[in-house]
């Protein structure tokens, strides 16, 4: 029996997954990307990306975070979900944040990502997307952490 198909007349959203990754040492910097393609191409932002329908968030936040940077980590905490309309020029788009902490470790900027560098929260330029207002939520995590 062939499986029955479900599609409705409504618009629907995409999923993203960002990943807030901060450092142990102090003070904290936090990584960020700079985009190579547009939107937003030349600015800093989050790692993170579209999520592929057959892995879960962690797993799309995790996958991200490899092709962008290189970099495989251990716990991730997933904090909050992000879906003002209007917070991606390409549509409706929903992110989910996750965040960690790391050690000393060296990111390499791949995939999308023009460059990968280390930030001081205190000095942070300016960011695409709306990830002023999330990292203002995963600085809130790593204060609690």
């Amino acid at each position: 029996m062939a499986k029955k198909k479900y599609v409705y007349d409504y618009p629907r959203a995409n999923v993203t997954a960002d990943v807030a990754l901060f450092t142990k040492e102090t003070p904290t910097r936090v990584l960020l990307i700079r985009r190579k393609h547009d939107p937003f191409a030349g600015l800093w932002a989050l790692p993170g990306g579209f999520i592929e329908m057959d892995e879960t968030l962690e797993e799309s936040a995790r996958r991200e975070l490899l092709e962008e940077t290189g970099l495989a980590v251990g716990k991730l905490e997933q904090l909050h979900t992000f879906g003002d309309p209007g917070r991606d020029p390409r549509g409706r788009t929903i992110t989910v944040l996750f965040a960690g902490i790391v050690g000393d470790v060296q990111a390499l900027a791949a995939d999308d990502a023009a460059e990968v560098a280390w930030f001081s929260l205190r000095r942070l330029p300016p960011l695409a997307f709306d990830h002023q207002k999330v990292l203002k939520l995963a600085k809130a995590w790593l204060a609690q952490s």
